[in-house]
């Protein structure tokens, strides 16, 4: 139930981190509620030039990561959750470093995201 409930906040919060990039490319003047000072901006994170991979948002993948771990987890897939977890735990490691070391700010989306990712990780290898 835990994990269902993290694959689903961890694809709200992707969406939401979508929607962020998007309207931050169209107007420069959007200011979302995750913006709260200069060092806490999510609009920094998200329209700086490490926010993609392979070309996509890392929250277009995000889109679509959660789903799938739901989706699995419902079918008693534990171990391929529990393998996605891993990788994406290990996937928040370089991006949190990038924020807060190279960019200076602190998302609190992406932390949020690196929470559910590393909790994900934590349910996940306690289901086994």
């Amino acid at each position: 139930m835990i994990i269902e409930i993290l694959a689903i906040i961890g694809f709200w919060l992707s969406f939401y981190a979508y929607h962020v990039e998007k309207s931050a490319s169209k107007n420069k003047n959007y200011k979302p509620v995750c913006d709260i000072s200069k060092e806490i901006s999510c609009t920094k994170a998200f329209t700086s030039k490490y926010r993609k991979l392979l070309g996509k948002s890392n929250s277009f993948f995000g889109m679509f990561f959660y789903p799938v771990v739901y989706f699995l987890f419902s079918l008693n897939f534990f171990s391929l959750v529990f393998l996605l977890s891993i990788l994406s735990a290990l996937g928040s490691v370089y991006p949190a470093y990038l924020s807060y070391v190279k960019l200076k700010t602190f998302c609190l989306v992406c932390t949020s995201i690196y929470l559910i990712n590393f909790l994900l990780l934590f349910f996940s290898y306690k289901l086994l």
